[in-house]
């Protein structure tokens, strides 16, 4: 006799068939620290400092600080460790990828009205990779309570039998609201992975032909793409004490991301009908979009030796579409253990275009300059996580995940701290972060931490300048929610940075 299986998933995150949810309000709302090698050896420490090009991301105020026009462009290295740990197995995968990192000028204008207070002004445009998508992970292991059917099965609930039939086998379908959810019971009845209780129209109760055991999993997940930051920069110089700057963004997603789910299991199988042996869960998706915010700046020199620094970016504003291939094909034998033949389908998935509010961020830094010898920096900022919002907030499809990023998101803090010394025509850096998680509790994704080192040689109008950072985090995600089961996943991060710059 068949078992029914009765089960309350939470719901889709990203190894699921992908909405959009917390997930996706995190992946945009934390950002690399990434820019010129200089910026990046020194900790991203440059709220107080300026007069750097990466600088100007930070503090728009920084472009007035230039002496002369610059320009300059970053080119990047990066290679990541992702090492999972799922019910005491464990998996690990590598990958390399190499960035234009960094690209952009400042123009320095000088007044030539000598009694004027306003002493000179700036115009700056300038690129940064804010968020590289690019990486892949593997987890594996046997769960010995859930399968993958379950989470089909608690899409199916509630959905009544005859919507299941009326499905047309078109390949195109177009998702709004509790669409996704109706896309995920179709897959699940298609491919014989849950079937009715009854064959009444107005049935909405199902059963799985999972059997109960353990199962063999394996999730493999691949994604590349960016999130960048075009910067339109304003900044002039009062006095020669204060610094003020204004910065338009534009920013640009590419997001691409393919994961795919495996499961088999030996258990019983069930005395009449069909058991399922194997599911194959493929899902491809691509988001792509743009976005503005603002930035606004100010640093004052308070000594000769001693800086303050001051700035506020607003929310980022996107605008984003989803579009997603879902695959799902099973294995299914019968009493006597005699394969039938397989079952499969695809659909082409379109979301409505949707919008994510990211948190704003204010920063404090102070810097201490020995003159021609070095410098050292430390800069404060705070962001609040509980603010991000997807929209439109009144949709019934985003309230649910508005509430979830209120309740169980916080304010996070972030250090850095840089410093520089000069020898003759060389420069060598240090610099540290630290940013905190952006969950309350802390585990669910963990605090970051990463140190870097670096040098620079001045040719005079010319610089080079090099970076190395190394940096990690913890993350403990679910498949499809923590009930399904956790998988415990390391990410190292190893970065070299190099950039090329020209003054004029």
């Amino acid at each position: 006799m068949k078992k029914y299986i009765i089960l309350s998933l939470l719901g889709i995150i990203s190894t699921a068939i992908h909405a959009q949810d917390i997930n996706d309000v995190l992946r945009y709302s934390q950002t690399d620290m990434n820019g010129t090698a200089r910026f990046r050896a020194m900790g991203g420490a440059f709220t107080a400092l300026g007069g750097d090009l990466s600088a100007i991301t930070i503090n728009p105020a920084s472009s007035a600080i230039f002496i002369n026009n610059q320009a300059g462009f970053t080119l990047s290295s990066q290679n990541i460790k992702n090492s999972s740990e799922y019910f005491g197995t464990k998996g690990e995968r590598k990958e390399t990828a190499f960035d234009l990192n960094q690209a952009g000028m400042v123009f320095v204008f000088y007044n030539d009205d000598e009694e004027s207070d306003w002493k000179k002004f700036s115009l700056g445009l300038n690129y940064d990779n804010m968020s590289s998508f690019a990486g892949n992970s593997f987890v594996r292991g046997v769960n010995p309570h859930y399968s993958i059917g379950d989470f089909f099965l608690s899409q199916a609930g509630g959905i009544e039998f005859n919507d299941l039939t009326s499905y047309n086998g078109e390949q195109k379908y177009f998702i709004n609201g509790d669409g996704r959810r109706y896309l995920n019971a179709v897959l699940g009845y298609e491919t014989y992975i849950l079937e009715p209780v009854n064959d009444s129209p107005e049935n909405a109760d199902y059963y799985s032909n999972l059997p109960i055991g353990s199962y063999n999993q394996a999730s493999y997940t691949t994604q590349t793409g960016y999130n960048g930051k075009m910067a339109f920069n304003f900044a002039a110089q009062y006095t020669d004490k204060f610094h003020f700057g204004m910065n338009l963004n534009a920013h640009f997603v590419n997001y691409e991301r393919s994961n795919a789910f495996f499961e088999n299991n030996d258990n019983p199988v069930f005395p009449d009908g069909e058991t399922t042996r194997e599911i194959w869960y493929q899902n491809d998706l691509y988001t792509y979009g743009s976005g503005f915010s603002l930035q606004l700046g100010a640093i004052a020199k308070i000594t000769d030796e001693f800086r303050l620094g001051l700035t506020y970016e607003s929310p980022t504003w996107y605008r984003l579409k989803d579009d997603l291939v879902v695959h799902t094909s099973t294995q299914n034998v019968d009493s006597s253990e005699n394969s039938l033949p397989q079952s499969s389908l695809t659909i082409e998935a379109f979301f409505p275009e949707y919008k994510i509010q990211t948190p704003a961020k204010y920063t404090f830094g102070g810097a201490y300059v020995f003159g021609r010898k070095g410098l050292i920096s430390v800069d404060y900022s705070i962001k609040d996580y509980t603010t991000a919002k997807l929209k439109p907030t009144d949709a019934s499809a985003f309230r649910t995940e508005n509430i979830l990023i209120a309740d169980v998101l916080d304010v996070a803090n972030e250090i850095r701290i840089g410093a520089e010394t000069k020898i003759k025509n060389w420069s060598l850096r240090g610099g540290y972060n630290y940013e905190q998680s952006p969950y309350r509790n802390g585990k669910t994704i963990g605090d970051l931490q990463q140190y870097s080192l670096g040098f620079g040689y001045n040719f005079g109008a010319t610089k080079l300048d090099m970076a190395y950072s190394n940096s990690q985090r913890e993350y403990n995600q679910g498949l499809f929610d923590d009930t399904f089961g956790t998988a415990k996943t390391t990410i190292k991060n190893n970065h070299i940075f190099l950039t090329l710059l020209f003054e004029f």
